[in-house]
């Protein structure tokens, strides 16, 4: 339908400040707008945040190579990242080096970047946020 998007929103728990300067340095992530829980029009409902919150990240959208992803620090829950895995095409072996090796910093890697049938340079890494990373080169058909 035209009109619609479907844009990953990450949930860090406690920790999107950390994250968004690790996609930074790690990939280049660029800021749009950051809005913090004490800068809302209007206050959280009583004991929605855990104690400390108000100055942790109530939603930003920022950008990874001109891609859009949301994240906010949530409310105090626990958060995992299962059941998916954000997928990096990028142009080159080399982008493709860079962006893995810094993702895997603090991380593990899950596969290591290889040739595979469908993509010159293929791997799979989990950050040290727990978020899990698919980095690629398009193969020919992309």
């Amino acid at each position: 339908m035209p009109g619609t998007t479907i844009t990953p929103y990450l949930f860090f728990g406690g920790r999107c400040d950390e994250a968004l300067a690790f996609y930074r340095d790690a990939l280049g992530a660029e800021v749009e707008m950051l809005m913090r829980y004490d800068e809302s029009p209007e206050p959280a409902p009583p004991g929605m945040l855990s104690p400390g919150y108000e100055k942790k990240v109530m939603h930003v959208s920022f950008r990874v190579r001109g891609n859009l992803l949301m994240a906010s620090d949530g409310c105090g829950e626990e958060c995992k990242f299962v059941g998916f895995q954000i997928a990096l095409s990028v142009p080159a072996e080399a982008d493709a080096r860079q962006a893995f090796d810094a993702l895997a910093t603090g991380g593990s890697v899950k596969m290591p970047l290889t040739k595979t049938f469908w993509s010159p340079c293929f791997g799979m890494v989990k950050d040290k946020f727990g978020v899990d990373w698919m980095v690629m080169v398009p193969g020919p058909t992309g």
